[in-house]
């Protein structure tokens, strides 16, 4: 077993020193609040596709992704995954010529601001008001979970191990905030393509040590792995039981995946900084390709690993790569994975900061306040939300720590039962010329109602055993299916409220 030595340190110090001051440097001059917030439309489409693709990949990503090859049952230990990869690619072609094409019209900063345009105010104050609770919740998970494995790694190498989570959780919060809060979207765009560099050159890195370490290379270890069946992708069972199956991966992921990509301000904000709607497309449809080939790293360092392990228990699946990374990554290289891990999560975490603040600013204090985006206040107000919500989401870090909450079970479930009412809102808004704004806010506050019951169904039948056999079928249904299932839940809603009225005149129309 290796612990984390100086070189180690060195390597991980350097490594947060350089993308901080790269950060400060690339984002030293700001002009407006629009500038802050999607650099001026300014960057080019293959460093927003690498945005897009660090943002999305988390400390979740990093170690958890390798576990789903390596064990589960029959269905899911093997490379099915991708089956919900391949949805990703599909579902970001849709938003490519669905929602792109309007954002880009408007010449928006946020996605809602498409909503008041269709619909009115209340509408986009409510979807951003959900966003923002969503994201707040969802990427404090995320900050606290990046701790675990490092906490891992480093522990042992230290006096006092407790002391590690929330020592790691206040640094990388306080070094995020300093360069996200001085250089806005231009700094957050750069950093991260030195950060997706990072996490997929510790990827490869892995997977060569992996090649070396058991015997006969990488060829043994895909002939025992298909072997075993690990090798799988495809399962083409038709039911809503199982998560990795062809039909949940390609509707399930599609949908996650509009929702994500063109409803959530995380990753809108980013398409929204191309410099045209055709550069927006080619980031976000190459995005969904460069994706599929990290997931596809990520996975075949699974089988790596369960080779390596010749397919040792593990209690959890998340501690099988960080349980490698401890026992057999030589000095030098153990830092550098600690950074990798770190890289992942800052990312994101700098990513949130910024939509979190440009949401905060452009959905609600900018027009309450009857301000300019060019005014000079403006920025000033960005910046103060910025470092606002830096704080709020390493404070909601620490909490979860404090509360014990299992990490990968809420960050789930958060995403789960509102990105359906956020896309249908968006959905019924282009393809139903009926629906108006009561329309639109029952029809999402159904269907974000509805799912969160859905995702609450397991813990509420523990709870209450009575309730078991009545919440069972709802239980059962594999988290791909959440989103459409609310998407469809929401438009139905807002489809059969607009019938109660006569077809309004839209003044601003979203043309179908």
């Amino acid at each position: 077993m290796h612990t984390f030595g100086a070189l180690d340190l060195a390597v991980l110090l350097a490594y947060l020193g350089g993308t901080t001051a790269l950060g400060l440097w690339v984002g030293r001059r700001q002009r407006s609040s629009n500038d802050y917030f999607v650099a001026e439309r300014s960057i080019p489409w293959w460093a927003v596709l690498f945005s897009v693709v660090a943002t999305e990949t988390s400390a979740l990503t990093f170690i958890s992704t390798p576990g789903l090859s390596y064990g589960g049952t029959p269905t899911t230990g093997n490379l099915a995954f991708l089956q919900i990869v391949a949805g990703y690619v599909i579902g970001r072609v849709v938003v490519a010529y669905t929602l792109l094409p309007r954002y880009y019209e408007g010449k928006l900063v946020t996605a809602y601001a498409l909503l008041e345009q269709r619909f009115g105010v209340a509408t986009r104050r409510f979807t951003s008001i959900v966003f923002m609770a969503t994201r707040a919740l969802a990427d404090s998970v995320r900050v606290f979970a990046t701790a675990i494995p490092i906490a891992l790694i480093i522990g042992p190498a230290v006096k006092n191990p407790a002391l590690v989570t929330p020592l790691a959780v206040l640094i990388l919060g306080l070094l995020t905030i300093i360069y996200t809060y001085r250089g806005g979207m231009k700094a957050v765009v750069w950093t991260e393509l030195v950060q997706a560099a990072v996490y997929v050159f510790g990827g490869i890195v892995a997977v060569v040590l992996l090649g070396r370490a058991v015997p006969g290379g990488w060829s043994q270890i895909f002939h025992t792995a298909g072997a075993a069946g690990k090798l799988r992708v495809i399962d083409p069972y038709l039911g809503l039981a199982r998560p990795y199956t062809l039909f949940a991966g390609l509707l399930g992921g599609a949908f996650l995946s509009m929702a994500s990509h063109g409803a959530d301000q995380l990753i809108v904000q980013r398409l929204l900084c191309a410099r045209s709607l055709r550069d927006a497309r080619r980031a976000i449809i190459g995005s969904g390709f460069a994706v599929f080939a990290q997931f596809a790293l990520f996975l075949v360092i699974g089988l790596g690993l369960w080779a390596f392990y010749q397919g040792r228990h593990f209690d959890a699946t998340d501690v099988i790569f960080p349980t490698y990374i401890v026992e057999h990554m030589p000095s030098g290289l153990l830092g550098l994975i600690v950074a990798a891990i770190v890289a992942a999560t800052m990312s994101t975490h700098s990513g949130a900061i910024n939509s979190l603040a440009a949401a905060a600013t452009n959905d609600i204090y900018l027009p309450i306040a009857k301000v300019s985006p060019d005014d000079p206040r403006a920025l000033r107000i960005s910046r103060a939300l910025a470092v606002m919500w830096g704080v709020i989401l390493t404070g909601g870090a620490l909490m979860f720590h404090a509360q014990g909450t299992p990490v990968v079970v809420l960050a789930l479930s958060i995403a789960s039962f509102t990105y359906g009412g956020l896309l249908g809102g968006f959905f019924l808004g282009i393809f139903w010329r009926r629906a108006m704004q009561r329309d639109a806010l029952i029809g999402m506050s159904v269907g974000i109602l509805a799912m969160a019951i859905v995702v609450s169904a397991k813990p509420l039948g523990a709870a209450f055993p009575s309730l078991a056999a009545s919440l069972a079928p709802l239980a059962r249904i594999a988290w791909p299916w959440y989103v459409l299932i609310g998407t469809t839940i929401t438009i139905a809603t807002g489809m059969l409220s607009s019938l109660s009225h006569p077809r309004p005149v839209l003044s601003k129309e979203v043309s179908a």
